[in-house]
């Protein structure tokens, strides 16, 4: 399949393009899927925001110089639910464990009943025989992108239609979306299974589907689950408590540096690389990390191209590195000399938990691992302890504090 290129110019010329479409216009068009092709009242910049190609303050500043607070409201909060579930997860990091190792128990799972298999195969093939469900599997597969609202149908034909394993649907779109993000993939899947929002689970009726689809696809009342009860059984004892966010330490200036570039945050040039000696930097590579099953190959290669445009940007040769074994982040910085690894901030996900692993490498080598955080991160995750509405109530002290406003 073709993607789109994954680089910032591109990031910049979407942006430029939907920036009229960012105030009224997006408010009133935003829940309608078209169809392949055909979303134009979405931006679509997802996959290059993921990455952070541009960043969710420039966008939320470019549709405030446009549009101004009031019409560009429902942008600009839609842009903070990624800022939202990243510091949900942040501060609740035992419920990505929960879903790492309940994935695996579904894998497993399926490996000993054929029946479910052979169900799920057929559901993520786009074989089910209910037309919008397979038509969103088959665009899916084949673009790396579904519209919101299709996600949310999609998610809760899947679980409460279907009856499949929640992780199991989680995990087929965090191999095929472009803009797969563990924070918010995971968290929107367990907010229409009911388990985000306790006793809110999200129910996908005919009529919406039709409304919203332009009649594209016009299914019956019975084709859909009408007994819709989420699934806090599966979790009897509730949320976790909320744990303190994580700290971290900012590179040392003058001291031998290994510049780690990831997905997570192509941005580097907004720091201060200029005060630190890099001796060398490495494009850390891990869309494999998503999931035991393989990922998509248009997501890897997406990924690929947009830690070479970061590196092309911050004008320093960077070499390829695969996050397979641990040890071998420690290997390459002890042979370049560096003292130190250099990189963004990795929020809680499958990258976190492999630099986890690195650690006790690093260490070993006398190498220490620092972190950028940006300070949108940090105005907003604070914030992210139980439902949006405390953040939604803190944008204007955060626009304010940021300079937008």
């Amino acid at each position: 399949m073709q993607t789109d290129e994954a680089t910032r110019s591109r990031a910049l010329q979407i942006t430029q393009d939907f920036v009229p479409r960012m105030g009224k216009a997006y408010a009133a068009g935003r829940n309608h899927d078209r169809g392949p092709g055909r979303h134009r009242d979405v931006s679509q910049l997802s996959a290059h925001v993921r990455r952070r190609l541009i960043t969710e303050q420039e966008l939320v500043a470019a549709a405030l110089d446009h549009h101004g607070a009031g019409a560009a409201e429902k942008f600009i909060q839609e842009v903070l639910w990624r800022g939202y579930f990243k510091g949900w997860l942040e501060q609740r990091p035992q419920v990505w464990a929960h879903y790492v190792s309940g994935l695996d128990a579904d894998l497993a799972m399926l490996d000993r009943d054929d029946a479910l298999r052979a169900r799920v195969e057929a559901a993520e093939r786009g074989e089910t025989g209910l037309a919008c469900f397979d038509a969103w599997a088959r665009e899916l597969i084949e673009t790396g992108y579904l519209h919101n609202h299709a996600r949310m149908w999609f998610a809760s034909i899947w679980i409460f239609t279907f009856r499949l394993p929640w992780r199991i649907g989680a995990d087929f779109f965090l191999r095929h979306l472009l803009d797969g993000d563990p924070a918010s993939n995971t968290c929107s899947w367990r907010w229409v299974a009911g388990l985000h929002t306790r006793g809110k689970a999200y129910e996908a009726k005919a009529w919406n589907i039709a409304k919203f689809t332009g009649n594209r696809f016009t299914p019956r009342e019975n084709d859909l689950a009408t007994d819709v009860i989420g699934l806090e059984d599966q979790e009897p004892g509730g949320l976790p408590e909320i744990v303190p966010l994580r700290s971290c330490t900012p590179p040392w200036r003058d001291v031998p540096t290994a510049l780690v570039l990831t997905e997570e945050d192509c941005r580097l040039e907004d720091f201060d690389l200029l005060s630190i000696d890099i001796r060398g930097a490495v494009m850390l590579q891990s869309s494999h990390l998503r999931s035991p099953r393989t990922v998509a190959g248009h997501v890897s290669d997406f990924e690929a191209g947009a830690l070479r445009d970061a590196a092309d940007r911050i004008g320093h040769p960077a070499v390829e590195l695969r996050a397979d074994a641990p040890e071998g982040l420690a290997l390459w910085a002890e042979q370049i000399g560096a003292q130190q690894i250099a990189m963004p901030y990795v929020p809680t996900g499958p990258l976190a938990d492999w630099i986890t692993r690195a650690r006790p490498a690093l260490e070993a080598r006398g190498i220490v691992l620092t972190e950028w955080q940006r300070e949108w991160d940090r105005l907003i995750w604070p914030h992210a302890t139980a439902g949006f509405f405390k953040v939604k109530k803190k944008i204007p002290q955060i626009l304010r504090t940021t300079g937008l406003t």
